[in-house]
């Protein structure tokens, strides 16, 4: 099974205008795509992302460890960026959850709104 970077090559360029989004590992190029310096390409790909019908406390414990892989990872901004202006919708990206990116898309939203109604 390939990895979800892996798969993903010709989507994986975050599209971020503007963005104060440091590069860790230099420049975003053809030669050299910020992704590939994850940590995650070392691990299993099933360790970011659900089996079917995964039990709640497997699922909990799985995204921790994806978590631990993600915060010694020297993309990790890249990598929640990424995933955020995609937006991916499954599996842990830059160590956040869908859930926990759902909630960071909807804040931003709100605080876009408000800035277009204050403007």
């Amino acid at each position: 099974m390939l990895h979800p970077i892996e798969s993903r090559q010709d989507v994986f360029r975050p599209r971020v205008a503007g963005s104060t989004v440091p590069a860790q590992r230099g420049p975003d190029t053809e030669d050299n795509p910020w992704h590939t310096g994850a940590a995650c390409r070392r691990d299993e790909a099933g360790l970011f992302f659900a089996p079917s019908k995964e039990p709640t406390a497997a699922r909990l414990a799985r995204e921790e460890q994806a978590k631990r892989v993600c915060a010694r990872c020297p993309v990790l901004l890249e990598c929640r960026e990424h995933a955020l202006v995609l937006p991916e919708p499954y599996g842990v990206w830059g160590g956040l959850t869908a859930a926990e990116r759902r909630v960071i898309l909807a804040r931003r939203r709100r605080h876009d709104q408000d800035l277009r109604i204050a403007g």
